[in-house]
Parts: structure tokens; sequence; C-alpha cells
């Protein structure tokens, strides 16, 4: 057993070791320097620094924005860093891109000053915009600041328009959800594991793609395609090292679930023994302008995401509907010792459920990485969300999972809307969980089953 357990171990880390070309990926891009250049006497590219800390503006007249672009970048603008005692850490033009990045010494209170004087003619900031941002760096790497230019001033947003907005990125992340608490549910409900370790798997996804999309220059869509492939890799050999003999030992599932949370823990701290804290962006998509619907407004990016969730969603319940393995899965699902003296290979259905849920899984890290960035917190934060979901639908059971995550998904974002704090907005879903459960106690469409 332990040296199935030191084999699993070491796989994990030699996939890592293999997608990651050290204990630290960066973007390659040009280094600061404010100098002009000789030919048009605008500032030359600022390169983002390779490692340390730094904060970074981009300054866009957003006025210009077309179908194709969010506007046109504005260099030449002079933005100085201090910090906390009002001293001067430096001082950086924007390039051709309208970029700076200015080092700074590390965590703590930093100010950015605007030079309103140094502004092109014509360009103004928007409405009331100061001309001073008070930040506090967290965490180490880049902090970015934003000074709005040709953006129109809203006063107030009508309360009708914000809950329409926060119900479509409900929708948008509930539909992330499904997709992670339905491998969650594919693989509880024929094993009854529960896998604590489930969220590292989403951003083993998301650390996947970001080192294939940036690492070796491949386009994001190809790059979540190998992911996915990773993931599937990942799942069965979780299963075939470790979980398989476990079972084959005869392992209570409480023990195992105390593996799983052991193991959720080792493979957060690889993450962040090769990849740092700092939270990290694929090299397409970082910024899109939002398209208008009416009610509400989504970033092409986002329909994309919306899309790729619904079609996975339909063709993996089809597959489990329709197909034989999807038949012998469900069969191991309601009865794996009846399953087994029918004739199944229940081993074999398992590792084919630990294969898929691990690989969509996957998809939903690097589609969760794709709109709020990677970080090896990422699959750990959305965990308690994910067993929210699976238990407010109805554990074990598919469809279940795909309604208790749209509805945890609205009920976050719509939270705030109601006056729910962004801190504790997550508190509110699960505070319906615990009403639902007390009411129902199998979930909204988990069935009675006769316990004794």
């Amino acid at each position: 057993m332990r040296l199935r357990l030191a084999a699993l171990l070491a796989a994990v880390v030699g996939v890592l070791m293999l997608i990651a070309p050290g204990t630290a990926v960066a973007t390659t891009t040009p280094t600061p320097d404010p100098t002009p250049t000789a030919a048009s006497g605008a500032p030359a590219a600022n390169e983002r620094p390779a490692d340390g800390s730094y904060i970074g503006v981009t300054l866009i007249d957003s006025s210009k924005a077309t179908k194709d672009s969010d506007g046109d970048p504005v260099p030449g603008v002079d933005l100085t860093v201090l910090d906390a005692t009002g001293a001067e850490i430096g001082t950086q033009t924007t390039d051709d891109a309208g970029q700076v990045f200015i080092p700074i010494s590390g965590r703590g209170e930093f100010k950015v000053d605007l030079d309103k004087d140094s502004l092109p003619e014509g360009i103004e900031l928007s409405g009331s915009a100061s001309t001073s941002k008070t930040v506090t760096v967290r965490l180490d790497g880049g902090t970015f600041v934003q000074f709005q230019i040709g953006v129109e001033e809203v006063t107030a947003v009508p309360f009708a328009e914000k809950l329409s907005q926060a119900t479509a990125t409900g929708l948008r992340n509930g539909l992330i959800i499904a997709v992670a608490a339905l491998g969650l549910s594919m693989i509880f409900g024929t094993t009854g594991l529960t896998n604590f370790s489930h969220g590292e798997i989403m951003t083993f996804g998301a650390f996947a793609t970001y080192v294939v999309n940036v690492s070796l220059g491949m386009p994001v869509v190809v790059s979540v395609v190998v992911a996915v492939l990773i993931g599937g890799v990942y799942g069965w050999l979780n299963e075939r090292i470790l979980w398989r003999p476990l079972r084959h030992k005869g392992v209570g599932l409480i023990a195992m679930m105390i593996v799983s949370i052991g193991l959720s823990l080792f493979l957060r701290s690889v993450f962040q023994f090769f990849f740092g804290s700092t939270y990290r962006s694929y090299d397409e998509f970082r910024q899109q302008r939002q398209t208008d619907f009416g009610p509400f407004s989504l970033a092409p990016k986002d329909l994309w995401v919306m899309a790729i969730c619904v079609l996975v969603l339909i063709l993996v319940i089809t597959l489990l509907k329709t197909t034989r393995m999807g038949k012998a899965t469900r069969a191991v699902s309601d009865n794996p010792a009846l399953a087994s003296s029918s004739g199944l290979r229940v081993d074999g259905v398992i590792s084919v459920v630990w294969i898929v849920g691990a690989a969509i899984t996957a998809l939903a890290g690097a589609l969760q990485g794709l709109l709020y960035q990677v970080n090896f917190t990422l699959g750990f934060n959305l965990l308690l969300l994910l067993f929210a979901a699976v238990t407010l639908g109805g554990l074990g059971t598919i469809w279940g999972s795909l309604v208790g995550s749209l509805i945890i998904g609205i009920l976050v974002n719509v939270g705030p809307v109601f006056g729910v704090p962004e801190s504790i907005k997550n508190a509110g879903a699960l505070a319906v969980l615990i009403l639902v459960l007390l009411i129902r106690p199998q979930g909204i469409l988990g069935r009675k089953e006769r316990i004794g």
C-alpha cells in the first residue's frame, strides 16, 4: 500500500515537472525601459518584470472602442508609484501600448499618481475619476491599477439591471460548477467516495492549460484540449494506483475520505511550490469588450464558456443514458455487488468513470481559469460550492447535480444584489442548502433510501 501511494505521488510530481519548465512559469514580455525611442520620440515598450512584485497600468481610450478592439492605447503619460510614507518608488511613462510596469519592494499599501498634464491633447479621465489610486498589494507578482478614459460615468444602476446581470453571471458560473459537479457525482455514485481532492483536479486542468498556452505557445483552444486529455490520464492514475487498492483492501469510506483530504493538501502544496501564489492569465482573451444583450452584458469568452459547458453536459448525459458503458455505469451506481454478479467488470467501469469525471473536471478548471485567472487555490475555492450543488440536487444523481449547480451559481451571484456582502456571499447559498435539506434530506431530485 505504501509503495502504491508513493507511486501515485511520484506520478503526480512527475507530470507537473514535465509540464512546468521551472518552479514558476511567467509570461515573457520586454523589460521596463522608460527611455524614448530615437526614431519616433514615443516611449519604448515597457517589459513586464519576469519576477518580483510590480504595479502595472494600461491606459486605454475606451471612446475609440470598436467591435475588434477595446479602444486606442494612450502613450506618453507619466505615472508615479509612492509607498505608504509618501516616498517615491519609481516613475514610468506609458509606451506605445499604453502600458507601464513599475517594480515595487513587496507587499503593502502603495499610491499610484497619474500626471494629468502629461495626457495627450483631447484625452481626459472619465467623469470624476481621480488621478490618484491607492492599492493594497497582498500577493507577490503583478498588481494592476485602472484609470478610466473615455467611459461614460454611471451614477446609479437600476435594480432590475443589476439583478439581470447577476443572474446571467450566476448562470455562467453555475454551468462551470455543473460540469465539475457532474464529475464529482459520477465518482460518488459508482464508488461512494466523498472526494475532497476533487477541487485540485480543477486546479490541475487550469495549470495544464496555462503551461501549454504560455510556455509552449499553443492557442488556448488547443491548450484546453490537451489539459482535458492530461486530466483524464490523471484520473486513471489516481484510481488505479490509490483508490482501487484501498477498495480491494476493504478500507472504509470514512478512512478513504480522510485520505482524499490529505491528498488535497499535498497537491495544493505541490501547485504552490511549482507555480507560486500569484494569479496568472492565459495569453489570449485577457481583456474583452462586453456585448450588450439588453438587460445584461457578457464578453465573447463568457458566451463560449457557456456554450462549451452546455455541449459537454448534453454529451456526457446522453452517453450515460444511451451507450452500453453508460448503462453499465448506472448499474454499478445502483448496486455494485449485483452488477458484479451479473458479469460486469466493476473495476473497469469505475476506471472509465474516473477518466471521464477527471477529464470534464479539468475542463471546468481550464474554463474557470479563462474567466478568473489561475491560482493554486482555484479549485479549493469552489470545492464547498461543488459539494453544496451535489448535495442540494441529490447525491449521486446526474440531473440533481446539474439543477443544484445552477441554483447555487445563481444564488451566490444574486445575493449581493439584495445586500449580502461580497465577502460572505457563499454563505447565502449554504444557508439555502441547509433549509432545503431540513425539508427534503435526499435533495431536490434525490430519492429516499431506507437506512438500517
